[in-house]
């Protein structure tokens, strides 16, 4: 049975049967709350120009970093402070309009 309601501070006075269990979350997370883009090693860039906005794109990144535009539907940009630079994007674009460069380039 978890803690994690029983939640003590660690004090040189707290035991080991005191604190949060290793391994347990206490409180929900959400990916928005944690920019894990510079993690990337290669950053895809949007080229606009090439772009047909058949949003290919959108539905297989995981972090949800393509960045639609709410009143048109169409794709703008990338989210850089949660992609993590996979590289899906890139491989799944059908029209190169997503170029796969080296992060800092």
């Amino acid at each position: 049975m978890s803690n994690c309601n029983n939640k003590k501070v660690i004090t040189r006075d707290v035991t080991w049967k005191e604190i949060t269990e290793g391994g347990n979350i206490c409180t929900p997370g959400n990916a928005t709350d944690f920019p894990t883009g510079d993690w990337r090693s290669m950053r895809p860039i949007w080229l606009e120009e090439k772009c047909k906005q058949c949003l290919l794109c959108y539905p297989v990144c995981p972090d949800t970093s393509i960045l639609i535009d709410p009143n048109t539907g169409k794709r703008v940009d990338f989210d850089y402070d949660h992609c993590k630079g996979c590289g899906v994007c890139y491989k799944v674009c059908p029209f190169k309009a997503i170029d796969f460069v080296e992060e800092g380039k």
